[in-house]
């Protein structure tokens, strides 16, 4: 999904980011608002993974969307 259909549709998506990643907060989720890069630095500090696990992650979530 591309950058700009991900912040139209931000409110939509972010529910199912924090069904998926649990550790993220409403702030972490209001901050990021598309932000690929915030978002996976988020993932490193909430579960304690390697940059590119993050990333990694973040695209097999957007695989399925």
């Amino acid at each position: 999904m591309n950058e700009d259909k991900i912040k139209g549709q931000w409110k939509q998506l972010s529910g199912k980011l924090q069904e998926k990643w649990g550790k993220l907060t409403d702030d972490d989720l209001k901050i990021a608002e598309g932000n690929r890069e915030y978002l996976a630095g988020k993932l490193q500090e909430r579960y304690g993974i390697a940059k590119e696990e993050a990333e990694k992650q973040i695209k097999e979530f957007d695989k399925h969307l």
